[in-house]
Order: C-alpha cells, then sequence, then structure tokens
C-alpha cells in the first residue's frame, strides 16, 4: 500500500477519534450514551441515518453483486430505497413518540411485561450479529486487500476500533462518525460515477448497450436470471430487503436521538434523499467494475466480489483514488458497526440488564458500566462469527438480518401501534414465531448445505428458498394474530393510550 494510502486511512481514523474523544466529555449518563440525550436535529439525524443504512453491503456487496451479476445485483439497491417508505410512512413517527431508547421500550409503552421485553431484546441482538458478521466479513477483505496482513487479523483491527467508539463516545460519537463518513462516501460515490460516464462519453443509453459485450452473460446481463434463476426466491428475498428496514434495530434507535416526532420525520425524508441518490449511483460502480476490472480480476481478489469498487477506483484514478476509496469503505464500516455495537449493547443494558434483572431500579452508574460491558461483549461475540464467513458476499448476509427483522420485529410494531384486540400473548407470539421460523429456515437452507460440500453442511437442504422471507413474514404476522386470539383480551383504556401517545407524541 502506498504512503498516500496510509495517510487516508490515518487521518480518517484520527478525526473519527478526535470525535470520539469530544464526545466522550459529554458522555455522562444513560440517555447520552444511548440517545445522545435526543439533541440531534432533523439534518444531522437524517445524514446519520444515511451513514447506518449505507453500509459495506452497499458499498462493496452491491457493487460487486452488480458487477458480478447485472440487473440481479440491483434487486438490492431497489429493495433497500422502498423499504424507506415503510419506514416514513409506518414506522417514524410512532416509534418516537413511543418509544425511549430500544424497541423494547416501545412495545413496553402498551405491554409491559418482562417476557415481552426480552424477546424483544433477543430479537434485536439476533439481527445485530447478523449484520456485525456482515460488516466484518467486508472490512476484513478490503484491509487484507489493501495491507496483505491476514484476515482474521483485519477483522481484530476493526472491532477494536468500533469498540473504542462506543465505550467513549456512545451515540454522540457514533452519530457524528456516521455523518463524516456519509458524507466521505457521496464524494467518493459521485466522483468514481462521474469517472465512470466520462469513460462512456457521458451516453448512460450507450453505457446499457456496450455492457451487453462486456460480459460472459451477453445481454443477459442486463436482465433478471442471472444470478437468482428461482423467481420464487426472489421475491422472497425483495420482501425481506423492503420490509427488513422498519424492523432493524440500529435504524429504528436512531429515531430516539431527535426531540420530537415532526423531526424524526424530517430525519427520514433527509436520509431518503441520500440513500436514493447513492442507489442510483450503484449502477454506475457495478458497470464501471464490470467494463474497466472485469469479473475475473474481482473473483480473484474477493470471490464474493466484494473488491469491486475499491478496484473501479484503482482502474479509474490509480493509486490515489484506490487509497481514498477505500479509506471512506474502511470508515463506512466502522460507522456501521459502532451503531451495530450501539444497538445490541442497549438491548443487553438497557432491555435485559436494567429493566428485567435490575427491574428498572438501575443506577446511572450502574447502567453506564452494563452499556459499555455489553458493548465488548457484542464485539466479541461478532467478531468469533466473522472469522467464519470470509467467502460469503456481504449484500447477502445483510439480505438476512432483514428477512429476521421483518419476520421478528415487524409484525409486532405494526399490531402494537394499529390493532386494538392486539395483547401480551400475541406480542410475545409474534416475536417469537417470526424470528424461530426465520432462524430455522436458513438453517435448512442452502446458504449451510451443499451436495458437493461447499457449504457448512454436505447433503441436499431442506428448504429450498435462500431466503426465507416469504414464509418466515406471514408466519410472524400469523403467530401474532393466533396468540392474540389466544390470549386474555387486551386493555382498551391502554390501547387508547397508546394511540393517542403514538399519534401526537403527548408524554
Amino acid at each position: 500500500m502506498s504512503g498516500i494510502g496510509i495517510a487516508f486511512f490515518v487521518a480518517i481514523v484520527g478525526l473519527t477519534l478526535y470525535v470520539t474523544y469530544l464526545a466522550s466529555k459529554r458522555t455522562n449518563s444513560a440517555s447520552e450514551f444511548y440517545t445522545a440525550g435526543g439533541g440531534l436535529t432533523g439534518w444531522q439525524n437524517g445524514i446519520a441515518i444515511a451513514g447506518d443504512y449505507l453500509s459495506a453491503a452497499s458499498f462493496l456487496g452491491i457493487a460487486g453483486a452488480i458487477a458480478l451479476f447485472g440487473f440481479d445485483g440491483f434487486f438490492f439497491s431497489i429493495g433497500y430505497l422502498v423499504a424507506y417508505l415503510v419506514v416514513l410512512f409506518i414506522v417514524a413517527e410512532p416509534l418516537r413518540n413511543l418509544g425511549r431508547y430500544t424497541l423494547a421500550d416501545m412495545i413496553a409503552a402498551r405491554f409491559n411485561q418482562k417476557k415481552v421485553r426480552g424477546a424483544a431484546a433477543v430479537s434485536t441482538i439476533t439481527i445485530v450479529l447478523f449484520y456485525m458478521i456482515a460488516q466484518l466479513v467486508g472490512a476484513g477483505a478490503l484491509i487484507q486487500l489493501l495491507l496483505g496482513i491476514d484476515y482474521w487479523i483485519a477483522v481484530l483491527i476493526v472491532g477494536t476500533m468500533m469498540t473504542i467508539y462506543v465505550l467513549f463516545g456512545g451515540m454522540a460519537a457514533t452519530s457524528w462518525v456516521q455523518i463524516i463518513k456519509a458524507v466521505l462516501l457521496m464524494v467518493g460515490t459521485v466522483l468514481i460515477s462521474f469517472l465512470v460516464l466520462w469513460k462512456f462519453n457521458f451516453n448512460i443509453l450507450g453505457m446499457f448497450s456496450e455492457m451487453k459485450t462486456v460480459t460472459t452473460h451477453g445481454e443477459a446481463y442486463l436482465h433478471p436470471g442471472v444470478r437468482y434463476t428461482n423467481g420464487i426466491d426472489t421475491i422472497s428475498m425483495m420482501i425481506a430487503l423492503v420490509l427488513g428496514t422498519a424492523g432493524l434495530p440500529h435504524i429504528l434507535m436512531r429515531f430516539f436521538t431527535v426531540k420530537d416526532a415532526k423531526t424524526a420525520r424530517s430525519s427520514v425524508v433527509y436520509a431518503t434523499w441520500i440513500v436514493g441518490i447513492f442507489y442510483i449511483l450503484t449502477i454506475f460502480l457495478g458497470f464501471g467494475a464490470a467494463a474497466f476490472v472485469g469479473s475475473e480480476k474481482i473473483v480473484a481478489a474477493n470471490a464474493a466480489g466484494n473488491m469491486a469498487a475499491p478496484l473501479l477506483a484503482e482502474a479509474l484514478g490509480g493509486d490515489l483514488l484506490l487509497s481514498f476509496v477505500s479509506a471512506v469503505a474502511f470508515a463506512t464500516i466502522l460507522a456501521v458497526v459502532a451503531g451495530l455495537v450501539l444497538s445490541g449493547a442497549s438491548a443487553f443494558a438497557h432491555d435485559l440488564y436494567g429493566q428485567i434483572i435490575k427491574k428498572g431500579k438501575a443506577t446511572e452508574k450502574e447502567q453506564m458500566i452494563a452499556a459499555r460491558s455489553a458493548s465488548i461483549a457484542v464485539a466479541v461475540i461478532s467478531i468469533f462469527l466473522a472469522l467464519g464467513a470470509q467467502n460469503m458476499n456481504v449484500a447477502f448476509l445483510v439480505s438476512l438480518a432483514f428477512c429476521i427483522a421483518a419476520s421478528a420485529n415487524l409484525p409486532v410494531i405494526i399490531y402494537t401501534i394499529y390493532w386494538r384486540k392486539f395483547n401480551t400473548t400475541g406480542a410475545l407470539t409474534a416475536i417469537v414465531s417470526g424470528l424461530v421460523s426465520a432462524l430455522v429456515l436458513v438453517i435448512l437452507s442452502p446458504n449451510l448445505w451443499a451436495a458437493d460440500g461447499s457449504m457448512l453442511f454436505t447433503g441436499e437442504a431442506l428448504f429450498p428458498l435462500t431466503n426465507p422471507a416469504l414464509v418466515s413474514v406471514p408466519a410472524g404476522f400469523l403467530g401474532g394474530f393466533i396468540g392474540t386470539l389466544i390470549g386474555q383480551r387486551a386493555d382498551a383504556k391502554k390501547y387508547a393510550e397508546v394511540d393517542v401517545k403514538a399519534t401526537i407524541g403527548l408524554k
């Protein structure tokens, strides 16, 4: 790696550590640690949401998927973008009005029972771990490519950095790291897209025509079916992507960092514009990598295609652009994993320890110790799991996290806010049925089974879909419905109270 590349890395790491240092001076309470005291403005939180959302899966995974499989790779961009409409119109405002720190707080506003809060916390932690694995896999591949060090060492480096951000700076540091990362990522993406268009003489139609001949897929490259030949499986994956965002704990947690529901809505509007522009530009990242790098070189660098974007930067701008883009990708991963660690730690410390074990009577000091201890635990578990997932595409890994979020979290959110008859039994069965069905079907799917022994288990998969959302999401909603029917009648007054709070923000 060149000296300028090292300089970019050092500059970004130094800047983010300085931000963490400044934030650590004001992170003295649980509210500051979890939500930055609710003091972010709409535009600040909007950029931070975009920074949280535009992960390694977006920058590295989608670019590689489009480069290798054409239109099939763009499915991820479509799903991630449309998902924000669900967040904006259904979830953002009621969640902000009802919650405090975590998703479980919002559910507890109506069903304040330990078993419901515990189930929500377990669901949050499971999603965080799946998402964290994807980010750490991308980080390991990136640093391995640039520095020539072993994958496991690269994963440890990123794991250590993300833990520092959360331990000392909490949500304030995490938010500003995400803002810095989002700005840098958009600058890098726009720059690469401009260079790709320049190579095609700024003729977008000509670019699409030329892409029919630059890959071995021929004209099929521009049509669905190259990678995802099973239409039912594709629909299942899109269900996970479109519905999963509204159940992602690290995204939902961001709505508690603003003062009111109006600011939460404006946050989503800002984020949607940034996210929308970025995902449109992934077309140029993927096409450019296919045309100017080639699938053989992309696969040689990383079997899942995760290094397509950095290799494209090198092809277009040499070591200087490669160094900048790689440093931005590194910052992207650091910011997202910091947010994930924080959401996982909040589920451990606030929900399981503070509300269930200590029954809501933990002191500020005890809450801070628990939160920081949980941050270390989440980081260690995630690093261990990521060491065994080196050759999986990060965009696909994230789609599994989205599936669990859509199956376990979204049904209970929708029912809690909008169904008068929903009760405690329904809340518990919605979470458990969605979570268990998603996990079991993933274990039985082709993700882990292959006849040739290329996966974790040897043999034929018992479940045919790689993403089980088509089955597990209805299972979550059905579980909540059946549980409500067999459980005790819901408290009508409590629902009326929650309905008013969710609508107008009355505390």
